[in-house]
């Protein structure tokens, strides 16, 4: 009868839990379905990274080591575990930043999960469910679910992480107590307890440790995949469960342990290892250099050991912090006059735990010189569960009005977050009541980086363009530019560039196309003679004659410059050279579409010759019929068509032998 009330009593949360995620994400699709904004610079460079990995996926050769090499070296600097996981996303519901965001609903399912099943065990359902939907509220946690960042993947799965090694780390200790403690209030056992209760044999123990060893193990390896940072959040608790084995010399425990972490390991062993290299030197440009640039507090100053201590109204909203810590108050308060007997003596070895997490997280991440908002949002799944653990110490008869009432203001606290509302007093009450929480739809004109795109791409339909951009704002910058052009199967690349003053006439130059805009120019403080010099290179040089004009919303303009010049004109000889000879050519027999071909080319002709040698080479289809239906081909990314006929450039290298080799590392694509 008892297991069966409680199976009742999991069912019931369950659907509690799945009801809360579903109105989660009803309310996060409704709002990127209104919003007509543009991703800034870091949300822009990641979804196109997911969108190379998306092209990657649409030829695969699991079976193909280098395959394997190129896919984990598309992505370098930053793991790649969400950018893969958004895949199947948008295969299924389209290509863009919208559908990318799908992804988030996975992790919304984990991170709801991992809290709820935290809560529960360290106190009860109810306290987990709370925790849950107070995850749902925080300012700092909604705001980034509309966003195609790291930071919201980071938090769930880390969550997910800490969940799997609280199981394994306490089905393996030894303590045991009663628990007695109804769901109003604080629970006084440990997780230990429910482990090690009577209810729960050795024999079943037993594998359940090598279970939660198991799990821990891939989801610390699958977080490190998402983001480097999760060593940050695990670090202290790894360290603190090392040291307690081995003082309690439980080497079972520790042979597991060691299994878990080489079991991490091996789940990201494969990325790391192909790029380790640009892992270790882009680390430096991450911390070091980006704190210099953004003015971030001094270590031997108290704001960098503060700073995200001020931030804890701006994640979590006044309401969603002082609400629950006036249930504390009266749990102390309970505690000092043993009013109710329900009260046991707390447990602080959960308490303890879990302070082991927070702080030693809030100090590593306090070390860290780069210091940003989002930095620190794994630490808010765990700290909603002690703000909901304290949400049931109110009396009873009021408890249930003053947890509805919370949850009630933060909802209208979200809508007024994040949805232009009419009226001045509304939103002033709501700035002070969650500070620096606004994130509202875009509703107005849509920004032009399309048309844009469109206009380069309908200019030279043929070839690869790169974009010279010059202003950097979160709505105009280099990152969304290339994002848009990559969503033209990567026809068009957009790159800042004149950012040292000396090499602005070699960048004017060097591109073909250049973005401008009026007024603001963003985050160009460092480098503004620069921007100023090369923005008025383009703009009165007569090699440059304005394409196109767009007005955008903040009621500036953005204009697109096209060179007068092509950077490269070929023609024809007036007398035949007969210095290099083309011999013959040697294709490999078996050709599937889509997939790269070596060529292998024999040339004949004196080396001297060959060395400062460029070759144009024409490839021409010898069916005229299919020349006629217009069937185009690709090669090297480029958009090409049967007319004008598939062009390349050769450059020549020297074999072992001494003779014209052929040049190994040039592939087509059919």
């Amino acid at each position: 009868m008892i297991v069966q009330e409680e199976k009742k009593y999991q069912v019931n949360y369950t659907l509690k839990l799945t009801v809360l995620w579903l109105l989660g994400a009803v309310s996060d699709r409704l709002w990127l379905a209104f919003d007509k904004s543009v991703p800034a610079w870091d949300q822009a460079d990641y979804l196109t990274g997911s969108l190379t990995y998306w092209h990657a996926f649409q030829n695969t050769q699991l079976f193909s080591g280098e395959w394997w090499t190129h896919f984990w070296e598309l992505s370098p600097k930053v793991p790649p575990l969400t950018y893969i996981l958004a895949v199947p996303f948008q295969t299924l519901f389209g290509r863009g930043a919208d559908e990318a965001t799908l992804v988030h609903l996975l992790f919304s399912a984990i991170l709801l999960t991992s809290v709820y099943y935290l809560g529960s065990k360290f106190f009860n359902p109810k306290v987990g469910f709370w925790a849950a939907t107070l995850c749902i509220l925080f300012p700092g946690l909604y705001r980034y679910r509309l966003q195609f960042l790291l930071d919201y993947p980071l938090t769930a799965m880390v969550t997910s992480s800490f969940c799997c090694l609280t199981f394994w780390y306490y089905s393996n200790s030894t303590s045991s107590s009663d628990r007695s403690l109804p769901e109003t209030h604080l629970q006084t056992t440990s997780l230990a307890d429910e482990i090690k209760s009577p209810s729960v044999t050795s024999a079943f123990r037993f594998p359940l440790t090598w279970l939660w060893a198991t799990a821990f193990g891939l989801t610390f390896g699958l977080a490190i995949l998402v983001k480097q940072t999760t060593i940050f959040f695990l670090l202290m608790p790894l360290l603190w469960v090392g040291i307690n084995i081995l003082r309690k010399r439980q080497w079972l425990s520790l042979i597991q342990l060691i299994y878990s972490v080489s079991l991490s390991v091996a789940v990201c062993y494969p990325w790391v290892r192909t790029n380790w290299l640009l892992i270790l030197t882009a680390g430096k440009r991450a911390t070091v250099d980006s704190a210099i640039a953004e003015g971030d507090p001094n270590l031997l100053s108290l704001d960098a050991w503060f700073y995200y201590l001020k931030l804890l109204p701006y994640h979590l909203s006044l309401p969603l912090l002082i609400i629950p810590m006036s249930g504390f108050i009266f749990y102390i308060i309970r505690s000092i006059k043993k009013i109710d007997k329900r009260t046991n003596k707390t447990n602080w070895e959960d308490f303890r735990w879990l302070g082991v997490f927070l702080i030693g997280s809030y100090l590593i991440c306090s070390l860290n010189i780069n210091k940003d908002f989002r930095y620190t949002l794994p630490l808010l799944p765990v700290l909603s569960i002690l703000l909901a653990a304290c949400l049931m110490q109110f009396p009873i008869k009021i408890g249930q009005k003053i947890r509805n009432l919370t949850v009630g203001l933060a909802v209208i606290l979200m809508m007024l977050n994040l949805w232009p509302v009419p009226g001045m007093f509304l939103r002033k009450t709501a700035a002070w009541l969650s500070p620096g929480a606004v994130y509202y739809a875009h509703l107005g004109q849509e920004w032009p980086q399309r048309k844009v795109i469109a206009e380069i791409v309908k200019s030279a339909p043929y070839l690869q363009s790169t974009l010279g951009v010059l202003p950097s704002t979160p709505e105009i910058n280099q990152h969304n530019l290339n994002y848009y052009g990559a969503l033209q199967n990567f026809q068009v690349y957009g790159r800042q560039v004149g950012t040292n003053l000396k090499q602005v006439p070699q960048d004017a130059r060097s591109l073909s196309w250049f973005i401008t805009k009026t007024n603001e120019q963003g985050s160009v403080n460092r480098i503004e003679k620069a921007q100023a010099a090369i923005v008025n290179t383009i703009e009165q040089s007569q090699n440059f004659q304005l394409q196109k004009s767009w007005q955008l919303p903040d009621n500036s303009n953005l204009n697109l410059y096209h060179s007068q010049f092509l950077p490269v004109e070929v023609h024809p000889l007036t007398t035949p050279q007969e210095k290099v000879k083309l011999d013959y050519v040697i294709l490999s027999p078996k050709i599937r579409p889509g997939e790269p071909i070596p060529i292998t080319y024999k040339w004949s002709g004196s080396w001297e010759n060959l060395q400062s040698g460029l070759v144009l080479l024409t490839y021409q289809r010898e069916n005229k019929r299919q020349e006629a239906e217009g069937k185009t081909g690709k090669s090297m990314g480029i958009l090409l068509s049967t007319t004008p006929p598939l062009q390349t450039t050769i450059n020549f290298r020297q074999s072992r032998e001494g003779e014209v080799s052929n040049l190994s590392d040039e592939k087509a694509k059919i």
